[in-house]
């Protein structure tokens, strides 16, 4: 596989993905354009977050004793110069695309989007990443959840509602749950770092718990967000795939099969996505 695919984290891609398409779905009309500028910024921040993130752990030193997926920069697969520029291009992208967006809608989404861009490198990037501190989780939560979902929506609206709220809980939680896993997979070599991820703080057994919470709120709002219409029962087609990751997880799954969670829970924030969305078109 090429580097750079490797380097993007596609597995990850979905946490970018399923909120947007959310935002969308909610609308009773939807731009085709700003539905697509939206899904360009939340897919260039997130490949441009996962290339600062392999730049700056890799200069650091965190990656060097890595189970998962191979890091560029740890594995000398690409210098730490080049990952950096790539990262950079992929904030222009995003900075590009939003620009566009706000100009078609607020001008307000320029500031959002600024804020995205500095907690996107401010995660593992700068003197003092906040990711190294346990507040990775939170960030996930605000920027892929709230912010990714409710942005997408107010794109084709130009409102902000309770519902939009609450359908990006499901969002927030999932995407955060891939985070969780990626730092439980990673929390022996992140403490010989001294890199204080939540999963360090919580424990091998809370960080567990923690990720099965995360599950059970996200099924619970996906239900709550459309309960009000007959459709809602396609909710429960997520029970199985929900239940098998936690399972697996309260299990003691380590290591590389921690790699294959990792890629069943994106498979499930995508899979909570898509029927979210074909419940909001049916009934909008």
């Amino acid at each position: 596989m090429n580097k750079w695919l490797i380097g993007a984290r596609v597995k990850t891609l979905p946490a970018a993905v399923a909120p947007v398409l959310v935002g969308t779905s909610l609308s009773n009309q939807i731009n085709l354009t700003n539905a697509f500028l939206a899904l360009l910024v939340s897919l260039s921040l997130q490949i441009a977050v996962n290339y600062a993130n392999d730049h700056s752990d890799g200069v650091r030193g965190t990656d060097s004793d890595r189970v998962g997926p191979i890091r560029l920069v740890a594995s000398g697969l690409a210098t730490a110069a080049a990952v950096r520029n790539a990262a950079i291009i992929f904030f222009c992208i995003a900075a590009c695309c939003g620009l566009v967006l706000a100009m078609n809608t607020s001008l307000w989404l320029i500031l959002v989007g600024m804020i995205s861009i500095l907690a996107a490198w401010g995660y593992t990037g700068g003197n003092k990443p906040y990711g190294y501190f346990g507040f990775g989780e939170l960030s996930v939560f605000t920027f892929f959840g709230l912010v990714a979902t409710m942005g997408s929506y107010y794109v084709q609206s130009k409102e902000l509602t309770s519902r939009s709220l609450l359908l990006s809980l499901p969002m927030g939680c999932l995407a955060c749950a891939i985070l969780v896993i990626n730092n439980l997979r990673d929390i022996d070599g992140d403490k010989l770092a001294n890199k204080q991820t939540l999963a360090v703080k919580l424990g091998q057994t809370n960080t567990r718990r923690f990720y099965v919470l995360l599950l059970v709120f996200a099924q619970l709002f996906s239900f709550l967000a459309i309960s009000t219409f007959v459709y809602a029962i396609a909710t429960l087609l997520l029970v199985p795939l929900t239940y098998s990751c936690a399972k697996q997880v309260l299990k003691g799954a380590i290591g590389l099969d921690l790699v294959g969670i990792l890629s069943k829970s994106a498979k499930l924030q995508l899979a909570t996505s898509i029927i979210l969305s074909i419940v909001l078109r049916i009934n909008s």
